[in-house]
Parts: C-alpha cells; sequence; structure tokens
C-alpha cells in the first residue's frame, strides 16, 4: 500500500541517513517527497526548498534535529499527515505530545528499519 511519504531534512550527501530513506521508501514503491535545506537530487528525487504544499500525505519522516525543529512545525501541521517518524536524532517529547494531542500518530522509530522489516 503507497503510503505518501515527505522526508524532512532530505540531503544530497549519499552518507545521511535522511538520503538512504529516500533510496529505501523508492525502493518499496513508495511516493516519496524530499524536502530540505540543500539543492539535490536523490535518484531522480528532487530536494524542494521551500515547503512546497504537498496533498494526500501519509507520513512525514523526521530528520531534523529537535534544535531546529520550530523551523519546520507549522509546515509539518500543513501538510495533515497522518503519521510522523520521529528518527533517530530527531525525538522530541514536547513535539511528539503535542502533535499527538492533534490526533497525529507519532513514533520514535527508524525508517529504515521499518521499511526493511515490512512496518513501515
Amino acid at each position: 500500500m503507497d503510503k505518501p511519504t515527505v522526508v524532512i531534512g532530505a540531503s544530497p550527501n549519499s552518507e545521511r541517513y535522511s538520503y538512504k530513506a529516500v533510496l529505501s521508501l523508492q525502493s518499496h514503491r513508495q511516493t516519496v517527497y524530499a524536502v530540505g535545506i540543500h539543492k539535490g537530487n536523490i535518484a531522480g528525487t528532487i530536494i524542494e526548498l521551500n515547503k512546497p504544499q504537498i496533498e494526500n500525505v501519509h507520513t512525514v519522516t523526521l530528520y531534523v534535529g529537535p534544535q531546529n525543529q520550530h523551523f519546520w512545525i507549522d509546515y509539518i501541521y500543513s501538510l495533515n499527515p497522518k503519521r510522523i517518524i520521529f528518527n533517530p536524532g530527531a525525538e522530541n517529547k514536547s513535539f511528539f505530545s503535542e502533535a499527538s494531542l492533534k490526533g497525529i500518530e507519532c513514533v520514535e522509530a527508524c525508517t529504515l528499519v521499518m521499511l526493511s522489516i515490512g512496518n513501515f
């Protein structure tokens, strides 16, 4: 089942987990949108820089540390996701709680692991 996913903190650096997550989402035939602060392309997926409005978002997978998440929170809410995945290093109890109260499923997990074990 396709779960359109927005990768926040996408990086053109192939060593970054956000880059690997985009590749893994693609290989698992998920619709993926990459949003970050550096121009780039990940195997055909353009990294968007200007917080584009995207319809029918199922999941936001977060690769931005808590110290920089305040730049992204309103944007994430504007996407109306059903789920936010807080990847390792992106854990944020206050954002997690606030989003949960808004009815968004919040998970502290690794997108790469979830995809690899079929738990995405």
